[in-house]
């Protein structure tokens, strides 16, 4: 009987020091478990977004246009340089730059076609978030100087409303004319340090490929198509891309989309 009680206490014992021993392991281990959460960065302020968000807004495409195409050769030099052939060489670089800097790139054209004004403006005016850019080569001006224009045939407001607040097609630019000065200013600053005795802001000129565009908009013109030689433009190039590209990318934080209630008609 005693060693009936001696074995039931040590089994007993035995048990207990089990249960004490697996108790002590889950207690060690539960501080591990929750560690991560301690330690997982927190917002201070929960109404703050996060730094990576605070730098972006609504801008994230560019529409990139070069200008004529197709059976429109645009400004011919006397040496055969074709306006509609160097445009479409720098749209590649300056797309390049664009993409480096996280743009989503939109051309109207990819090759020797020549999409309509309305085509091109369409594929901008279609897209959220958007800026565009049409590429051209001048056929006379200071050869290596590169000037951005804004269109200047439309009020800066947006008036001229149709009843039921729809805005003309051919009035599409009006609401963006602000925005689309800031633009072509701050493109034209990175221009003007790049290339000698290019003006320092955007001038405006009456631009039909930028009055149907609902959406910051400018042209960029290349001088010239007279150069003797075609190596005189091609050298441009990437200067020209890095300019438009720093220049979109300076004006990415003030960027919004202006209402056009009523839409286009």
């Amino acid at each position: 009987m005693h060693n009936s009680f001696r074995y039931a206490s040590l089994a007993f014992f035995l048990l207990l020091a089990t249960f004490l021993a697996i108790s002590g392991q889950s207690s060690a281990q539960a501080p591990a478990a929750s560690s991560p959460a301690s330690v997982a960065p927190q917002n201070a302020n929960p109404q703050t977004p996060a730094p990576t968000y605070q730098s972006r807004s609504g801008l994230n495409i560019v529409v990139l246009d070069p200008a004529h195409g197709g059976t429109d050769t645009g400004a011919r030099g006397t040496g055969g340089i074709r306006e509609s052939e160097i445009v479409l060489q720098f749209a590649l670089q300056v797309r390049r730059a664009l993409e480096a800097q996280g743009f989503q790139v939109i051309q109207t054209r990819m090759a020797n076609e020549n999409p309509s004004f309305d085509d091109r403006s369409a594929m901008a005016n279609a897209q959220v978030g958007a800026v565009f850019v049409s590429l051209h080569v001048s056929s006379t001006g200071l050869p290596g100087t590169v000037r951005v224009y804004v269109n200047s045939d439309l009020p800066a407001s947006s008036g001229g409303r149709e009843p039921g607040g729809l805005i003309p097609w051919d009035r599409a630019q009006a609401p963006f004319l602000p925005l689309s000065h800031k633009l072509g200013d701050l493109v034209q600053g990175n221009l003007a340090v790049r290339f000698r005795g290019s003006p320092g802001s955007a001038q405006t000129a009456a631009i039909r490929q930028l009055r149907t565009t609902a959406a910051p908009a400018i042209a960029v013109e290349i001088s010239s198509v007279s150069v003797n030689d075609r190596l005189d433009l091609d050298r441009m190039a990437p200067g020209v891309a890095d300019a438009i590209a720093r220049g979109i990318t300076y004006f990415r934080p003030s960027y919004v989309v202006a209402g056009v209630p009523g839409g286009l008609r």
